[in-house]
């Protein structure tokens, strides 16, 4: 089921929120001091091109710095983004088969604009750790 879901994820949206992000990671790597938002668009455009049978956990070590950098973040990136899967999703909706997909996409919504602090692990990992999987996984039977 993950290999399916991510190939229909891949060829209707995800190829197109991929390129998004590795451009907000291109422009975020052209200052020195944004470099680290880069590395995070860059991250996320890794699960966000095949997210099925991955979710995304906060990470023990982030504390104020992350928070701080979520409120650049937010202001340079994160709300564009944010409007990308808003826009797809919607375009997803309006076919049956991309109902599924219109909703893992608006999951993907809350780590486009908080990205800092968190960290993409395998759903298993996750569950191991007692970590209740809401990320676009939830369309996966266990």
């Amino acid at each position: 089921m993950r290999v399916l879901g991510n190939v229909i994820w891949f060829l209707l949206a995800g190829f197109w929120l991929w390129l998004l992000y590795v451009l907000a990671g291109i422009l975020a790597c052209i200052l020195i001091i944004t470099i680290p938002f880069g590395i995070a668009a860059f991250r996320i455009a890794g699960f966000v091109v095949w997210p099925f049978g991955r979710t995304t956990v906060a990470k023990p070590t982030a504390g104020v710095g992350s928070f701080i950098g979520n409120i650049i973040w937010l202001i340079l990136l994160g709300w564009e983004l944010a409007i990308a899967h808003v826009v797809t999703a919607c375009l997803l909706a309006i076919t049956i088969i991309g109902i599924p997909l219109a909703i893992a996409n608006v999951k993907l919504i809350p780590i486009s604009l908080w990205p800092l602090g968190r960290e993409v692990v395998p759903i298993e990992v996750a569950r191991m750790q007692g970590i209740a999987v809401t990320s676009p996984q939830a369309l996966e039977r266990s």
